[in-house]
């Protein structure tokens, strides 16, 4: 592995350390997880990123940890870092965009884990190295688009089984949005690898579709569900405390006209400024 492979070390390290918090603290992995009330009610949108840095558990961490090692090497080293981090959060990104518009209206909905970001890596080295092959430490080689392939159908039996807290469905998001980054950077390879590229993205874009046209096709009834009851719809929760929060403001402001500002509370006066401060 060339110097640049320090980058990948350091997303290693990176996960496991977050990841290891997250096994300890409950509380601190709930203030990083993605979460779709959290993102799309209360715009905490570093989210999308810091959920891809936790894990459900070590097994979770270790095979997706495996799964960089095994496709960063040769990406890492011929694109050159600044090209393999933009896949690589370009692809988590994108992955958690993906999911977070297929659960738009599951309130409950959360979900972590590396695997978008890593299927960005996955693919982006397949479409560009389609003749490429990994193996476990020496061992069992297998051809590089063999492992995306498999890779891909765990995703899909995730998404249909939904029996964990990993981000499944955001794994066909990662992996579309590591070609096309990685073909934007390298366009010279589109003509040259077409075959591979259109048996990689026909079956993705196809997932998608079934995904978010109809759902109830993978996403069967199950224990996740009868666990996890979606709650009220995220517009309709976004509604009632906007509503809420303007009750409160006419309130002030009624209070301010019949008997002057200097008769506000300081909590009153605190959410004053703070709804001038979302106006402006």
């Amino acid at each position: 592995m060339s110097y640049t492979g320090i980058i990948t070390l350091a997303i290693i390290l990176t996960n496991v350390v977050i990841s290891w918090k997250g096994f300890k603290s409950r509380a601190f992995f709930n203030k990083y997880e993605f979460e779709v009330e959290r993102i799309r009610l209360y715009r905490e949108y570093r989210r999308l990123i810091t959920s891809g840095f936790l894990h459900v558990s070590w097994k979770h961490l270790i095979f997706n940890m495996i799964s960089l090692l095994l496709f960063s090497g040769m990406l890492e080293a011929d694109m050159g870092p600044a090209a393999y981090v933009c896949i690589y959060l370009g692809s988590l990104i994108g992955g958690n965009l993906l999911s977070l518009y297929i659960h738009r209206r599951e309130s409950d909905y959360s979900a972590v884990g590396a695997s978008g970001a890593i299927c960005g890596i996955i693919f982006a080295s397949i479409v560009l190295y389609p003749g490429m092959m990994v193996s476990f430490f020496g061992l069992f080689p297998v051809p590089g688009w063999g492992y995306g392939i498999v890779y891909i159908l765990y995703s899909i039996y995730g998404i249909k089984s939904r029996r964990d807290n990993i981000g499944h469905d955001a794994h066909l998001g990662g992996a579309m949005a590591g070609m096309l980054i990685g073909l934007m950077i390298e366009p010279a390879v589109i003509m040259q690898h077409i075959a591979v590229i259109i048996a990689l993205t026909v079956p993705c874009v196809f997932f998608m579709y079934v995904i978010i046209h109809k759902p109830h096709i993978i996403l069967v009834d199950n224990y996740y569900y009868n666990q996890h009851h979606v709650l009220a719809d995220i517009d309709d929760v976004y509604n009632v405390e906007k509503a809420n929060r303007q009750k409160e403001l006419d309130a002030i402001l009624d209070k301010i006209h019949h008997k002057g500002i200097n008769s506000l509370t300081k909590t009153e006066k605190e959410k004053l400024e703070r709804y001038s401060r979302q106006i402006s």
